[in-house]
């Protein structure tokens, strides 16, 4: 196997993990993960994939792009401006999650216009996570009757 791009994104696990206080069990079960594997990404023996690493980041209550940055899935200069775009409008406290999905999805629609755009794989993860926070998050204000893939379907 080549040698991977991952020991920097394991040591930054390991110090988000110990700066969160949470064992390596705690996290693994929080990201639903198995316990040997988040050991192995953090000693850079494994390379995970980009919905291992939301998972974790979700977990950890951190961005998603900056450990796609760490583990080579983004290219740091390239996208630097992309990822901290979304950073800010995902950390909005004035945005509901819906709102921030709607942005986020005219923002990709923008840079694809310009021929600017993710990879497929990321995106789709991407696009996934933001719209099942989405809908969890306006099941939660409505009391679970209204399905929000009706009003934003197309």
């Amino acid at each position: 196997m080549a040698s991977l791009n991952v020991g920097n994104l394991g040591e930054y696990l390991r110090e988000q993990r110990r700066n969160a206080q949470l064992s390596l069990r705690q996290l693994a079960d929080a990201a639903g993960v198995s316990n040997p594997y988040l050991s192995q990404i953090e000693r850079g023996l494994r390379k995970p994939s980009a919905e291992v690493l939301q998972q974790v980041a979700k977990a950890l209550r951190i961005s998603a792009e900056t450990l796609y940055v760490r583990a080579g899935i983004l290219d740091a200069e390239r996208d630097r401006d992309e990822v901290e775009t979304r950073a800010v409008i995902l950390a909005d406290p004035t945005l509901t999650e819906r709102q921030k999905l709607v942005l986020l999805q005219i923002y990709e629609s923008f840079r694809k216009e310009n021929g600017f755009e993710i990879s497929g794989a990321d995106a789709l993860a991407e696009a996934g996570e933001a719209r099942d926070d989405a809908e969890t998050a306006d099941r939660t204000a409505d009391g679970g009757d209204a399905d929000p893939r009706e009003e934003t379907a197309g």
